[in-house]
């Protein structure tokens, strides 16, 4: 298994390799294919899962049917790790957006593996912590950012994370279809399609199939602010 990978995550920062080692062979493989629905909200787990290689996206539909895109993840990140510390229901529905590799690891594995590693302890509350400053954020800016402004910053973390140097600026791939994009931002399709087309007329960027170059990487970040 890819150790590396487990040692570069957030919850797994700083530890020992002994201990990574001992993480590890704790851990399952597991691979799926583009669209394939890894759990549905509501369903009953106590797994975490850390990414390898791929993209999976995280969402929940409302009473009405309609649907919000919480995130997309990608090769070292992780989801679920709420259902580590209070095992129940997922609150949102898993789906690779690509063929993608994952690690799973179990509740009680966990357990045990932090009886002989304790100081692991921190790292899991930071990673929670992390969990609920993205949470505010995104509260805040549904209450305080335009369209154009959450679009814009969409574009910028999915860059950071996915993003790759382009001959005239940088390719993200982010693999997500108009609709998609529209939920990760909570708004409609129109009016995230605007709001790209605007910034493709400004020369901000260029809109590719499932993907984006960004020209301007100034005016975007200024945009997303």
């Amino acid at each position: 298994m890819d150790i590396e990978s487990v040692k570069n995550a957030t919850l797994f920062a700083g530890i020992d390799d002994e201990a990574i080692k001992a993480l590890v062979d704790l851990m399952t493989p597991l691979t799926l294919r583009r669209g394939t629905e890894l759990f549905h909200e509501g369903d009953s787990g106590d797994e975490l899962y850390l990414v390898l290689s791929g993209k999976v996206k995280l969402g929940r539909t409302a009473p009405d049917g309609r649907e919000n895109l919480l995130s997309v993840l990608g090769p070292g990140e992780m989801f679920g790790e709420l259902m580590l510390f209070d095992p129940g229901v997922r609150s949102a529905t898993a789906t690779a957006v690509s063929e993608t590799e994952l690690l799973t690891l179990k509740h009680p594995n966990l357990v045990t593996w932090l009886g002989d590693h304790p100081h692991a302890s921190l790292n899991l509350l930071k990673a929670l912590a992390q969990r609920l400053r993205k949470t505010n954020d995104t509260v805040g800016d549904l209450v305080f950012s335009d369209v154009p402004g959450r679009v814009a910053k969409a574009l910028m973390d999915l860059a950071d994370r996915f993003g790759r140097p382009a001959a005239d600026g940088v390719l993200v791939a982010h693999e997500l279809t108009q609709e998609e994009l529209a939920q990760l931002v909570g708004a409609s399709r129109e009016t995230v399609n605007k709001a790209l087309a605007d910034f493709a007329a400004r020369g901000w960027l260029r809109l590719e199939a499932r993907a984006v170059v960004l020209l301007d990487l100034d005016r975007m970040a200024a945009r997303a602010r």
